[in-house]
C-alpha cells in the first residue's frame, strides 16, 4: 500500500506525499499554537482576578468608632491625664518663703553728716513665677549698734505708708531699691527728737515680711 501506483513516475508520487505531509505538519503546528496561546490567554484573567482579590483581601476594614472610642478611653484611663501643652503655674502671691532678701551699703565709710544709700534686693527663689507688692511701705531698712542690740533708725517709722509696687517675679528674678539716710535717730510713729547718729561702727539689716537679710557693716567717721 505505501509504494504508489499509477502512470506516474514513483517519484512524483512520493513527492506529493512529502507535500502533503509537510502540509498536515504545519497545520498541526498552527493548532497547537492556537490552543497554547488560547490557555495563555485564559490565564490573563484568572491572574489578574486572583491580585484582585489578594488586593481587595489587604485592605483593613476600618474600624468600628464605637470600639475605638472604648479602647482611647481604656488607654487614658490606664496611662492618666495627659499633661496640658505649654501649661504653666498660674501665678500667685510669692510667700516669705520663696524670697531672699539682701542689702547693701554704696560705700563703707561715710563722713559726719553724709547721707548713706542703701540698696536692698528682693529675689524670688522659688521655682515658680509669683506675684508681690515689694513697694516703700511695706520695705523695712533698720540701722542698729554694729553689735545689733539697738535700734537707731528704720525706713518705716516716719514714712509707714508708701506706695504700693506688685512685681510678677519670674525664678530667680529680682527686683532692686535704693534707701537713703538722713542720718538721724527715729523712733515707732516717728516719735522724739530725730538726732544725728555720732561716728562709729553700725549695720543696717532690710526686711520685707518675715524674710530678713543679714547685717552689713558700715562707718560714720
Amino acid at each position: 500500500m505505501l509504494e504508489p501506483t499509477g502512470p506516474l513516475p514513483p517519484e512524483i508520487y512520493w513527492r506529493r506525499r512529502v507535500f502533503a505531509i509537510g502540509i498536515l505538519v504545519v497545520a498541526l503546528a498552527l493548532v497547537i499554537w492556537l490552543v497554547v496561546m488560547a490557555v495563555r490567554g485564559g490565564d490573563s484573567p484568572g491572574e489578574a482576578k486572583a491580585a484582585a482579590s489578594s488586593s481587595t483581601s489587604s485592605v483593613k476594614k476600618p474600624a468600628d468608632p464605637a470600639k475605638s472610642s472604648t479602647s482611647a478611653d481604656a488607654l487614658k484611663s490606664s496611662a492618666g491625664p495627659a499633661p496640658s501643652a505649654g501649661a504653666t503655674p498660674a501665678a500667685g502671691q510669692c510667700p516669705d518663703q520663696s524670697l531672699a532678701v539682701k542689702v547693701t551699703v554704696e560705700q563703707p565709710t561715710y563722713k559726719a553728716g553724709e547721707q548713706p544709700v542703701f540698696g536692698i534686693v528682693i529675689t524670688n527663689i522659688s521655682s515658680v513665677t509669683c506675684s508681690r507688692d515689694v513697694g516703700s511701705g511695706l520695705q523695712q531698712i533698720s540701722v542698729y549698734t554694729l553689735d545689733g542690740s539697738r535700734r537707731l533708725w528704720s525706713s518705716t517709722d516716719c514714712y509707714p505708708d508708701g506706695q504700693a509696687d506688685v512685681r510678677n517675679m519670674n525664678r530667680g528674678e529680682q527686683a532692686a531699691f535704693q534707701v537713703t539716710w538722713s542720718g538721724s535717730t527715729s523712733q515707732p510713729n516717728c516719735a522724739g527728737e530725730r538726732v544725728p547718729v555720732p561716728p562709729g561702727a553700725y549695720s543696717v539689716v532690710a526686711q520685707l515680711g518675715s524674710v530678713r537679710s543679714a547685717a552689713e557693716p558700715f562707718n560714720i567717721a
